[in-house]
Formats: structure tokens, C-alpha cells, sequence
């Protein structure tokens, strides 16, 4: 064979397999990769704090699901914004979003306050959560929002456990002890306290225990018994004051720019909305866990003791409750229709959890209680 037909059989080979090429890239189509959503969060907590732990489950468990697709970087209080800037962070795309609790917008309107304030009629934190998804609560939550022009979707998780009248420099027994205390809560517990005639300061959880060392507050609040001790409280108070009628159903929101979020795949946004329900059930198991361990260790190792709030000062709160909301109802219109959707909630759903649940408390003091010394014999 010649050298010429040679070079025009492999021209023809080449070009009949570049041919060949172009057909199949016709018939299977490139997949192009997704890239990755970048989302840049901030918490309203120190770092040390467990509630910023909690806040980094969740992002965890988002950026674990969606296989590296959707990488959210979790930032402390005070990185980007202040705690208490972190809504309108969110909503002007400062930040994609954040994690903190409802209770923190109070100023803009009181009715978000009854998301964690007060007594919730009766029911717990879990409970008003179930009012929220399925109550009606959602829904009036996001039209406040929007009559805020707060550009913000929020995901509500997380049922706190009753939390303490807070740590004081001796125990009060009645609610005259508390008049004129330098106090710190937030939220529409301002009102209550200030109806006790306390003098209140709203301060985020970071600042509380450096005011209290300072002298500038006699008494403090924040959560729960982990919190307490990593903020440090135990340094500077050794008496806490257990249950009250405050802050005694209150979650955590997790926040999202709505721009941000409505431009993100369906799936991301179904991923999301799974692991808020997980962070939610985990989140309320790890915090029995671990409340239970620093509330044991800081009576053992750091002499903190702890007393029951008495009952007058809880009755005290109540009447100081009912006189704010009925206030409030008249002053804002959402106060109003959020108050009377909980309401008729918790009317049906306390009567039906106080007649089915079984003291607990009986079978605790049967196994771990006092035990009683056996009859002598006659």
C-alpha cells in the first residue's frame, strides 16, 4: 500500500472517530456540577455559650446532608453585628442569617414577645412549638414580619426548659425583696419585673455576669444551668433561684434572608427544613443531659446553692402578667390576635396534657426520695 492512501485511511479513521465523539456528547449531555451556596450565619451567643453549640449543630447537619452543596459559616455574637442587630443583619443581607430567639425583637413589636415570655397559659415550651406549627402561630408570625419590612424567613426549634428567676446575692422569699434590684431579663419580662418594681436592664447574655461583677446589677437571668456556669455566674452569685412564670416557654428561631433563601434549589430548602425538626429533637436531648450534669456540679464543686422560688412571688408575676397583656391587647392589634390564638390553643391542649400525665415526680421520690425507716416490732 502507498504512502498516500496510508495518511488518507488515517485521516479517515480520525475523523469518522471525531464524529463518532461529537454524536455521543449530542446523545449523553454533560452534567454540569452544582456549585456550592455559601451562607455566612451569626449567632446572638458567646461562643462558649451551649446555645452557640446548638447553633452549630444545626449548621453541621445542614452542610453534612447537602454533601458540601450548601456550606453554611457560623460566626459568635459580635462578629459581624450586636446580638440584638441581628434581625435587621438578616433581613438587609448583612448576614444570610443567624440563630437567637424571638424575644430579642421585642422593641419593633410586643407581640413577638409572646414567644417566650410569660406564661404561656399553662403550656410548655414544647407545646407552644406545637402551637406554632399547628395553631396558627407560623403564619401570624410571618404577617408581623412582613408589616416590620423585616425581609426574613424564620424557622421556630428548640424547647427550652422552664428557666430560673435567675441568681441573686441571697434567696428572696417574697416578692417585697425584690424591689428596686438592678436586674437583668429581656423580652416582654421587662414588664413583668418592672410592675414588681424592679429596675431592669436588658442586656445581651455575654455582658451579664461583668455587670453583675461590677456592681451594676444586684440579680441576673439568662437560660438554664450549662449557660449559667460557662457565662460564669457561680464567680459571682453562689444563690439561683429556680422556676418561674417569666420566660417559661421560650425556643430558639433560626433566621434566614428571604431573598437568599427563595433563590436556593428546592431540595436545599427541604434540607434545611429537616434538619431544623432534627436540631430540634436534639437539641432538647442534649439539653437534659448536660443542664442536669452542671446543675449537680456546680452545688458539688462550686457551692452554688439552689432554692426553690416560692410560690407568692410566681402568683406575683402572674397578676403582673395579666395586667400587661390586657394592656398590650388594647395597644397593638398582633398582641391581640397572637395572644388569643395561644389562648385558645392551650386551653385545649394543657386541659388534655394535665389529665393524662402522670406525676412524675411520685415515681422519682419513690426510687430516689427519703426513704422511710421500717416499723419496729412490738
Amino acid at each position: 500500500m502507498s504512502e498516500k492512501k496510508v495518511q488518507s485511511r488515517r485521516k479517515f479513521i480520525a475523523t469518522s472517530s471525531a464524529a463518532a465523539a461529537g454524536a455521543g456528547a449530542l446523545g449523553f449531555p454533560m452534567i454540569a456540577k452544582a456549585q456550592t451556596v455559601n451562607l455566612r450565619f451569626q449567632s446572638t451567643w458567646p461562643t462558649k455559650d451551649i446555645f452557640h453549640e446548638y447553633a452549630s449543630d444545626f449548621c453541621e447537619k445542614v452542610n453534612k446532608m447537602s454533601s458540601g452543596r450548601l456550606k453554611i459559616e457560623l460566626l459568635p455574637a459580635g462578629a459581624v453585628v450586636p446580638a440584638f442587630n441581628l434581625l435587621d443583619a438578616v433581613s438587609k443581607g448583612t448576614l444570610d442569617g443567624g440563630h437567637g430567639v424571638v424575644a430579642y425583637w421585642y422593641g419593633k413589636s410586643p407581640a413577638l414577645a409572646l414567644w417566650g415570655s410569660g406564661p404561656a397559659f399553662g403550656m410548655d415550651a414544647n407545646m407552644v412549638l406545637a402551637w406554632h406549627e399547628y395553631g396558627g402561630g407560623k403564619a401570624m408570625l410571618e404577617s408581623i414580619y412582613k408589616s416590620l419590612n423585616m425581609d426574613v424567613v424564620s424557622y421556630l426549634y428548640g424547647p427550652m426548659p422552664t428557666q430560673p428567676l435567675g441568681w441573686f446575692k441571697k434567696p428572696v422569699a417574697k416578692a417585697e425583696d425584690m424591689k428596686g434590684l438592678k436586674y437583668r431579663t429581656v423580652g416582654l419580662s421587662i414588664d413583668i419585673f418592672k410592675d414588681m418594681n424592679v429596675s431592669v436592664n436588658a442586656l445581651p447574655g455575654g455582658e451579664i455576669v461583668p455587670a453583675m461583677d461590677r456592681g451594676l446589677l444586684d440579680a441576673a437571668e439568662f437560660n438554664n444551668a450549662s449557660s449559667d456556669r460557662l457565662l460564669g455566674f457561680p464567680d459571682v452569685s453562689k444563690v439561683c433561684m429556680l422556676q418561674s412564670f417569666h420566660q417559661a416557654s421560650e425556643q430558639f428561631e433560626i433566621l434566614f434572608n428571604k431573598k437568599k433563601l427563595d433563590s436556593m434549589p428546592a431540595e436545599l430548602r427541604a434540607m434545611i427544613n429537616v434538619a431544623v425538626q432534627a436540631s430540634s429533637a436534639e437539641m432538647s436531648w442534649k439539653a437534659i443531659d448536660r443542664y442536669s450534669k452542671d446543675y449537680i456540679d456546680m452545688q458539688q464543686k462550686q457551692g452554688v446553692k439552689f432554692y426553690k422560688t416560692p410560690d407568692p412571688i410566681l402568683r406575683t408575676q402572674l397578676a403582673a402578667w395579666d395586667k400587661i397583656i390586657a394592656a398590650k391587647s388594647k395597644e397593638n392589634a398582633d398582641f391581640k390576635r397572637v395572644l388569643e390564638s395561644m389562648r385558645t390553643f392551650a386551653q385545649r391542649a394543657c386541659r388534655w396534657q394535665n389529665d393524662t400525665s402522670v406525676d412524675y415526680k411520685m415515681a422519682y421520690n419513690h426510687y430516689f426520695g427519703p426513704k422511710k425507716a421500717p416499723a419496729k416490732k412490738s
